[in-house]
């Protein structure tokens, strides 16, 4: 069997704008030659994580009320780059927001959050000698709480569903494959 070919996009329309991402509805056709087809697609900026660790070992976490689960969640700090702003701009300034820490940042690497129906990419980082520097300022629709743990303790945080983010879970992975 032959790997699959790309399909060619042959256009696009904005359905939505929601604020932090737009709805495209992109019409593709594929390479054997039968009809296009419309797809739906979450056009979203790039987002970045940054796993903080402090002098002593401990990870800085972001307890925080998430929409879409409609309950409150333990991750690191994170967010969507500003428009024109890269990955490795938007990385100090989160921290800085979510937690008032500083560090020596360091890119641990990317994935695609889903690319079946996303454009974008999440970029994760680790910053290592964190220290806090001022107080947190989050945005007006952001609360949250800072809370700190062991990094020896993140794998059974994350296997008794105390950490359930999935980007926060690869951005530990990838910390991991570091050695």
């Amino acid at each position: 069997m032959n790997p699959p070919a790309p399909w060619r996009r042959i256009g696009s329309r904005r359905i939505h704008d929601c604020r932090v991402f737009d709805l495209q509805e992109v019409r593709f056709e594929p390479p054997d030659g039968q009809d296009p087809a419309n797809f739906y697609v979450v056009d979203a900026p790039d987002w970045i994580n940054v796993v903080p660790l402090t002098p002593e070992g401990d990870v800085v976490f972001v307890r925080q009320y998430r929409f879409g689960v409609e309950d409150l969640t333990l991750e690191i700090p994170g967010g969507m780059c500003d428009p024109g702003e890269s990955p490795d701009a938007a990385v100090g300034r989160e921290l800085l927001e979510e937690t008032g820490y500083r560090g020596r940042i360091e890119p641990l690497g990317s994935v695609h959050p889903n690319p079946a129906i996303q454009s974008n990419r999440c970029f994760s980082y680790v910053a290592r000698d964190a220290v806090r520097v001022a107080d947190p300022s989050p945005d007006e629709h952001e609360s949250f709480e800072i809370v700190l743990y062991p990094l020896a303790d993140v794998p059974d945080l994350i296997r008794r569903g105390r950490i359930t983010h999935s980007l926060v879970v690869t951005a530990f992975h990838l910390l991991g494959l570091e050695g």
